[in-house]
């Protein structure tokens, strides 16, 4: 394991190049330093049993790393969620320009032909990663995902751009119940976030987590038409702070909700997983690369699920992963939206709060 890490006031982060997971990611505001990643409690314990066959993605789970393709890795030969979040990243050079700092790596193996770069840049003053994912070249199509995870100690509320719709795979993540469960309906679909079918017929409200006890769960949620941004916000009860994740829909027209609240009995999990929410931002089907290939209910509905990749070809996906405290008398969040120079939350009651942002990396 060989860890690397950076820092641009107020932002600090590592990464775990034997992964390329972001290892750790700490944001401090006023007196208080910020945590907002989640990282599996066994990757740090050395002795941790992993059963056989288990994915190094999942002995190394931390932060938020980039998946190539998602899910299932079903056309080449790999591991789940494919090389870039199971293999080695080199690390190539660290640029500071003015106010600016930009890490960049590169995955040790293609995908699908492609080689694979990662660039992370931070930018004094601003409360945020901002990151990108490249491929050059390869053959073929290849679905792509990040995986972004967060732990709430104690549950928290949930906001999201507009969705035209949330909907669950044909089958549940546990459907063994000697190893787990699940409490939603599989499959179910609904175009009202705060009323989702759950499997014993009640409604679940998506916009608070989590949904249920010991469970693990998984649905997609789909981004609305013409929407210039995409965001997710979770707003931490316990830990009184606020997680912005943010991505171009036309990209990246979906975004995925894992619900990993100790609904695995098995190790590494072992019930003990709990409060765990990623929130996947893909261009991608949840039945894996295969599917994400071909024809599927989301192409049908004129949402993409794979890149084609080409000989002389670069691909670049961006996100922006951010963090910032809950202030006193904020409310609920009803909207984000980019400014000048600003990231700026709108609140329920109409309260307006600006953080410092570059508008210009996503439409990039």
């Amino acid at each position: 394991m060989t860890i690397y890490s950076f820092d641009l006031d107020p932002v600090s982060l590592s990464i775990d190049l034997s992964v390329g997971h972001i290892a750790e990611l700490k944001i401090r505001e006023s007196q208080r330093t910020l945590t907002p990643l989640h990282r599996a409690s066994w990757v740090d314990d050395p002795n941790a049993v992993f059963p056989d066959g288990t994915p190094p993605n999942v002995k190394r789970l931390s932060g938020d790393f980039f998946c190539a393709p998602f899910g299932r890795n079903d056309v080449e030969e790999g591991p789940s969620h494919g090389w870039p979040a199971n293999s080695a990243w080199d690390h190539l050079e660290t640029n500071r320009q003015d106010d600016r700092l930009t890490a960049s790596f590169r995955l040790q193996r293609l995908v699908m032909g492609a080689t694979v770069e990662k660039r992370i840049t931070l930018i004094a003053g601003h409360p945020f990663i901002y990151q990108e994912h490249s491929f050059f070249g390869g053959a073929g199509a290849i679905s792509a995902a990040h995986h972004v995870m967060v732990h709430m100690a104690e549950g928290g509320d949930l906001a999201f751009s507009p969705k035209q719709a949330a909907q669950t795979p044909p089958e549940a993540l546990e459907t063994d119940p000697e190893r787990g469960r699940s409490v939603l309906a599989y499959p179910a679909h609904t175009e009202n976030l705060a009323a989702f079918p759950l499997a014993d017929g009640g409604m679940a409200d998506l916009t608070r987590y989590p949904v249920g006890e010991s469970h693990e769960d998984f649905l997609t949620l789909l981004e609305a038409p013409a929407r210039s941004l995409g965001w997710s916000a979770v707003s931490r009860t316990a830990e009184q702070d606020r997680i912005l994740v943010l991505k171009r829909p036309d990209l990246l027209p979906v975004t995925m909700l894992w619900m990993s609240n100790g609904g695995r009995d098995y190790a590494p999990w072992s019930g003990s997983h709990t409060g765990v929410l990623g929130i996947e931002d893909a261009r991608a089907s949840p039945l894996g690369h295969a599917a994400s290939c071909a024809d599927n209910d989301l192409t049908c509905s004129g949402i993409p699920t794979a890149f084609l990749l080409g000989e002389g070809m670069r691909i670049t996906l961006r996100q922006i992963i951010g963090a910032c405290d809950q202030q006193p008398g904020e409310g609920p969040l009803k909207d984000l939206y980019e400014e000048d120079s600003a990231l700026s939350l709108k609140f329920q009651d109409g309260r307006i709060r600006a953080l410092k942002y570059d508008p210009a990396f996503l439409a990039g």
